[in-house]
């Protein structure tokens, strides 16, 4: 249990981290990491019912669709914006400057092995977060609403 108290206070200091140094810059440093977009995700609290936002990146994107990978770092858990996206899939993204309003659906096995590759090309650490858990990390698409 403690390990996961100090794994989840970590990525809130990242997540907090990374906003600030976004807004200091003015959205110059850290907007592609590993050369993906850094993606601005807005939620639903699925407990609190009250407005959540973090940072992540998408591996792949286009105008009709978003993805997101759940990984966690290969933590065995789902990260809390995945269960919130579960519970109220109705979201916003801010990409690229661009607010889209989106549904959020987890990828069907199919759509996960046609886009897996793609992910990992992306990003290789998506490959050792899936190795790291026995879980399987969910692919999330967002598509326009």
């Amino acid at each position: 249990m403690k390990s996961h108290l100090i794994k989840d206070v970590g990525a809130k200091l990242m997540n907090r981290g990374h906003r600030a140094i976004l807004a200091i810059s003015g959205g110059r440093l850290l907007s592609a990491p590993f050369g993906m977009p850094t993606v601005e995700l807005h939620t639903v609290g699925r407990k609190s019912g009250l407005p959540r936002s973090c940072y992540l990146t998408s591996p792949v994107h286009d105008g009709e669709r978003i993805v997101l990978v759940a990984s966690k770092g290969g933590d065995d858990r789902h990260p809390d914006w995945y269960r919130n996206l579960q519970a109220t899939p109705d979201a916003e993204i801010v990409i690229e400057g661009v607010t889209r309003r989106v549904t959020a659906r987890t990828a069907t096995p199919a759509e996960k092995a046609e886009l897996w590759p793609r992910i990992v090309a992306s990003y290789r650490g998506y490959a050792d977060y899936q190795k790291r858990t026995e879980r399987d990390v969910p692919v999330v698409i967002c598509e326009n609403r």
